[in-house]
């Protein structure tokens, strides 16, 4: 599966935190440590805020540690919020569409994880959005169904009712077809001001999620790195973690 890792905090270039640690999200992206599979290279993606409310997006198809515009384009964008994602495709086309992060207007979502059977249950998830928000779904992962599912519950005004509210309806689309698999996620999204990440599984078993947090900032990630791996705490399953604008960062339980 995916290995990603989000950063909120003061402005920081991208490039201190994806290529410069000791075991990197580069490094990851080829020798992952804590995910199903060792080697995320099915494409990759970069989303950050600047000036402008909406972020800005670089998505490419190639391997995040054989992109030569990646290395170049991290060394100049200096953010307060970046998201960035190594992908592992469980079944879905390796495409530019397919690659997180997915944005619309001011939010950006990424993701690490699988809906069993997805293919059996993506029409049901697809017919379940509102045509305005199906209107943003331009690949085919589970991923970029959550996330338009976030969306419809409302995730910018309540998000841990929201994400409630979508794990609930993933799990009903599953038993609505008749299936009886595991859904397993992390996922972070932001509106540019407050970040969020969640840790969930229906079984015993959720993707790996951890955070660090420094005197410049907090950094949420798949796997952790740097120097002193001991600094980082893990989110506990079934958790949402907020990282609010004043710096602070809160952990709630999720009810569903």
């Amino acid at each position: 599966m995916c290995r990603w890792l989000t950063y909120r905090g003061k402005p920081a270039y991208l490039e201190e935190l994806l290529f410069e640690p000791d075991y990197s999200l580069i490094d990851q992206s080829l020798r992952a440590r804590e995910g199903a599979t060792t080697t995320n290279g099915d494409g990759f993606g970069v989303g950050w805020y600047g000036s402008r409310p909406e972020p800005g997006l670089f998505r490419e198809v190639l391997p995040a540690w054989n992109d030569s515009n990646l290395r170049a384009l991290a060394h100049q964008i200096r953010s307060h919020l970046f998201f960035a994602h190594v992908r592992a495709s469980t079944g879905t086309a390796t495409m530019r569409a397919n690659c997180h992060p997915f944005a619309v207007g001011p939010y950006l979502f990424m993701h690490n994880g699988q809906i069993g059977g997805y293919e059996k249950v993506r029409r049901a998830l697809d017919n379940a959005l509102p045509d305005d928000l199906y209107a943003h779904r331009e690949g085919t992962t589970d991923s970029e169904a959550i996330f338009l599912h976030l969306l419809a519950n409302g995730v910018g005004e309540r998000p841990k009712e929201a994400l409630e509210a979508t794990i609930r309806t993933v799990e009903r689309c599953i038993l609505s077809v008749g299936l009886d698999e595991a859904f397993r996620m992390t996922m972070a999204f932001t509106d540019g001001d407050t970040l969020y990440a969640a840790r969930y599984s229906t079984d015993p078993n959720p993707p790996s999620l951890y955070y660090r947090e420094d005197p410049d900032g907090t950094l949420v990630v798949s796997e952790p790195f740097g120097a002193s791996e001991e600094d980082w705490r893990p989110v506990a399953p079934s958790t949402m973690l907020t990282c609010h604008p004043d710096g602070a960062v809160s952990t709630d339980p999720l009810t569903v």
